[in-house]
C-alpha cells in the first residue's frame, strides 16, 4: 500500500467564482466531476510540520494551511492584480521567504510566497 497523493479542499461562500479564480486566473488543469465539480490539478507540493506553538500558530488560529508558492513574488502579485485578485498589502520578507496574502472569492484568504528555506522540489 502507498500514499499516492494529497487531496485538499477550499470552503468558499461563492464556489463558482472561486473555481474560475483557479481555472481562468490561475489557469490550473481540471476535470468536471459532473454539475459543475471541478477538480484540480496542482502544482508540484510539499509539507512541512510546524509545532502548534508561536505567532504564526497562534495569529492563524488553524491548525491546518494551504500556501501557494512562486519564484518571483513581485511578479507574480502584479499578474494576479492585473487579473482582478485582491492582494493586502505589500510583500513581506519573513526570513524563510517573501510573503503576501491573497484574498480569493468567498472569504478564503491564501498565502502566497516566495521560498527562502531549501526545498525538494526541482
Amino acid at each position: 500500500m502507498a500514499i499516492t497523493g494529497v487531496h485538499t479542499l477550499l470552503y468558499s461562500s461563492e464556489p463558482e467564482a472561486l473555481r474560475a479564480v483557479l481555472r481562468d486566473v490561475f489557469g490550473w488543469k481540471h476535470v468536471d466531476d459532473g454539475q459543475g465539480w471541478l477538480i484540480f490539478e496542482l502544482p508540484p507540493s510539499e509539507m512541512g510540520v510546524h509545532p502548534a506553538e508561536g505567532p504564526g500558530y497562534e495569529a492563524g488560529g488553524a491548525g491546518h494551511q494551504i500556501s501557494l508558492m512562486c519564484d518571483d513574488i513581485e511578479s507574480e502579485v502584479a499578474a494576479l492584480r492585473s487579473k482582478g485578485v485582491a492582494i493586502d498589502g505589500d510583500p513581506v520578507d519573513e526570513g524563510w521567504g517573501i510573503t503576501t496574502t491573497m484574498e480569493l472569492p468567498g472569504g478564503v484568504q491564501m498565502m502566497l510566497y516566495q521560498p527562502r528555506h531549501n526545498t525538494p522540489l526541482a
